[in-house]
């Protein structure tokens, strides 16, 4: 699946970020009861970065946002230099569910083979 790059504000200081997912991979791997998304977001050639994500909130589910938003991620974003992006080329990230549940998110931006 693959994963879009989000901000929530025009000031990259101070904006949120986060994770958009597509309606059809949401409804395929995650359920309505879950709380939360747990992640593995990996680092070229380090440690992987974990995060946790609320999706307990009518905005994931109703079709108009779909994102996992986290400081972990923004700050993920920043140390892999997927953020700042362009206006309107948010970075992609392939991502998969791994055995134990954790979305596994790669470090490598798709945007950059455009």
């Amino acid at each position: 699946m693959i994963l879009t790059g989000w901000k929530n504000a025009k000031d990259w200081e101070t904006a949120g970020y986060g994770l958009k997912i597509s309606c059809a991979d949401r409804d395929r791997i995650f359920r309505r009861s879950q709380k939360r998304v747990r992640l593995i977001l990996e680092m070229p050639g380090g440690k992987p970065r974990l995060a946790e994500a609320n999706i307990n909130k009518a905005s994931f589910w109703n079709g108009t946002c779909r994102e996992m938003i986290s400081k972990d991620i923004r700050a993920w974003m920043h140390e892999i230099g997927a953020a700042p992006w362009p206006k309107g080329r948010p970075p992609k990230f392939r991502a998969h569910l791994n055995d134990d549940g954790h979305l596994v998110v790669s470090c490598q931006n798709l945007r950059e083979k455009d």
